[in-house]
């Protein structure tokens, strides 16, 4: 059995009618991974696929895969291709059942987004959005997790 330490949330950074099926070709075609990037899928209906065992290594964060699980969301771009929070309600709702879940199993494990692993350049012990590689998950995960209230939907 592994050893969790994070679980990180993700966005696809694709339109949001994308498919698993392309995911997965796309992954191993064009970026010759022999493991998906995600272990769970949200598409916009909320309805949470499973891409891989959580047994399994995911190719989520390089160099903190061996000890992470990865939950991605259909979306996270604009029709520019820059990142924006295009979550559905359905999916915010099945995100924050599954982060439930998995913290649940995973009780050491920190929740974070793909882009709170960017490096620290100017070592201020603050990763700010000019240090972001990438701007997946879209949202900033820790706030989006204080705030949100999934009886009304908030945030």
């Amino acid at each position: 059995m592994r050893t969790i330490e994070f679980i990180i949330i993700h966005c696809t950074a694709t339109p949001v009618t994308v498919t698993l099926e392309s995911m997965k070709a796309y992954w191993k075609n064009v970026l010759g991974w022999k493991n998906p990037g995600y272990h769970y899928l949200i598409l916009p209906s909320g309805e949470i696929q499973t891409v891989t065992s959580e047994q399994n290594i995911a190719n989520g964060v390089a160099g903190h895969n061996r000890y992470s699980i990865h939950l991605a969301y259909v979306g996270g771009i604009d029709e520019k291709g820059k990142a924006l929070d295009n979550r559905t309600d359905a999916q915010k709702q099945a995100m924050y059942a599954k982060l439930l879940e998995l913290a649940g199993r995973y009780p050491d494990a920190t929740i974070r987004g793909h882009r709170d692993f960017s490096p620290d350049t100017n070592h201020n012990g603050v990763i700010e959005p000019f240090e972001w590689i990438k701007g997946c998950p879209a949202f900033d995960v820790t706030t989006w997790l204080e705030n949100y209230d999934p009886i009304s939907k908030a945030a």
